[in-house]
């Protein structure tokens, strides 16, 4: 019986699972096998795992064969897996360059720098192989890969639309789904959808569930946004950031109960997500359901007292409610834990002045003068506030200011006319 023959059927004892027997009968076949027939028994003991038996016929093998590339590859190959990074990188250069084997070199010398974060060698590497064989498919798609992992996307594109034009998977991975990765993330969202709805034709994958959702969303497709982030919410109902992408797909649909319950949901999973709380609460007022908005807002304020946002809406849900204690109280509470914002101190100026607590008042718009000098609802308010003190010429100022940003504020003009007939 012929080596290959015990060889094969080593081989079926082991995918039949009577693995110690298979690996027995190749243990005592190795010793009358020749080289080609160890190095296929070397290739394998890699394939399952074996490494340090593959690392000694390798290791015979290259002493025989100094000249032969591939064995290094092979060499390199074990030394990756089994961590040895610096070993394995000696064993690539061995490699001659006329070797057929030396563009694979080049592909794993360029991991192992990558690895070690040294990207610029990385890339000249692969810079290289493409040099060595500009027409093999398989160098732009490496190229593509490392521009991809290393967020060129705009470098990435050519690569993945070379290899495009004659291949649409490599190994595992579709290059539709690549490409269509890279260009949503440049901004070119049409162009997305097209390759997002080519590479999932006969697959799924989540990650592009999400990306050809968030490419649909970016261009106002939000039906075909909620279309394929619910196939995703059926693949894994705990994936970051969904909830609140289909919150706001569904919110720009006008669908606020949908909205709101998928809000609800996002934070069934995670509780202390406040962009989601924030949500929630904006939808509840939107439903008028005032309990659910407080409760919300002030969840998200309380995770994070410096998300001006949360505080900002909050202090204007008080406004509606016509509750300026409370809305003193919240603002002054966050502006203790060292955050600010002139929002602050204009909405507190409009409390107190509410609250008929004018001084207070008075020091809260000076304050908010300087950062909000150039918004003309800010500055009419103001002024208004500056006549009600008598200061008349501080109004006048505020008033021309409003009228030099937005000339369509009339009633401005008229007030301003009136001022001057007063002096």
């Amino acid at each position: 019986m012929s080596v290959l023959t015990e060889l094969e059927q080593a081989i079926q004892l082991v995918e039949n699972g009577e693995v110690e027997s298979g690996l027995q009968k190749i243990n005592d076949i190795k010793e009358k096998a020749n080289h080609a027939e160890k190095h296929e028994i070397a290739e394998l003991y890699i394939k399952w795992g074996l490494l340090d038996e593959a690392k000694v016929l390798i290791d015979e093998l290259v002493l025989l064969y100094p000249d032969e590339g591939q064995l290094y590859i092979d060499r390199a190959e074990i030394a990756i897996d089994l961590e040895e990074e610096e070993e394995a990188l000696e064993y690539l250069l061995e490699v001659k360059e006329e070797d057929t084997a030396y563009v694979q070199a080049l592909f794993l010398m360029a991991d192992l720098y990558q690895m070690q974060g040294l990207d610029e060698v990385a890339e000249q590497k692969l810079l290289e192989a493409k040099k060595k064989a500009p027409n093999e498919v398989i160098v732009d798609f490496g190229l593509g890969e490392f521009y991809l992992s290393r967020g060129d996307y705009n470098k990435s594109i050519p690569y993945y639309e070379r290899v495009l034009k004659e291949k649409e998977d490599i190994g595992n991975t579709n290059v539709h789904l690549c490409l269509a990765e890279a260009l949503s993330t440049v901004g070119k969202f049409e162009e997305a959808l097209e390759h997002y709805e080519k590479g999932l034709t006969n697959r799924t994958e989540i990650h592009a569930l999400f990306g050809f959702g968030f490419s649909a969303y970016q261009i106002g497709e939000y039906g075909l946004a909620i279309a394929k982030w619910k196939e995703l919410l059926e693949l894994d109902q705990d994936y970051p950031s969904l909830y609140l992408y289909l919150t706001h797909a569904y919110e720009n649909e006008e669908m606020l109960e949908e909205a709101l319950n998928t809000a609800k949901k996002g934070l069934a999973v995670d509780e202390l997500n406040k962009e989601l709380l924030l949500a929630a609460g904006k939808l509840a007022i939107k439903r008028q359901i005032p309990e659910e908005a407080e409760k919300y807002l002030r969840d998200a304020v309380s995770i994070d007292p410096g998300y001006v946002e949360a505080v900002v809406t909050l202090s204007k849900f008080f406004i509606q409610q016509e509750r300026f204690e409370d809305m003193v109280d919240l603002l002054e509470h966050v502006i203790q834990f060292g955050e600010y914002d002139p929002q602050f101190e204009w909405d507190l100026a409009f409390a107190k002045n509410e609250l008929e607590i004018y001084s207070d008042a008075l020091k809260h718009y000076e304050n908010a003068y300087t950062a909000l000098k150039n918004n003309p609802t800010f500055l009419e308010e103001y002024g208004k506030f500056m006549l009600e003190e008598g200061q008349h010429e501080k109004a006048k100022e505020a008033f021309e200011l409003a009228v030099k940003i937005d000339g369509s504020l009339v009633h401005l003009q008229e007030e301003l006319l009136r001022l001057e007939d007063r002096t």
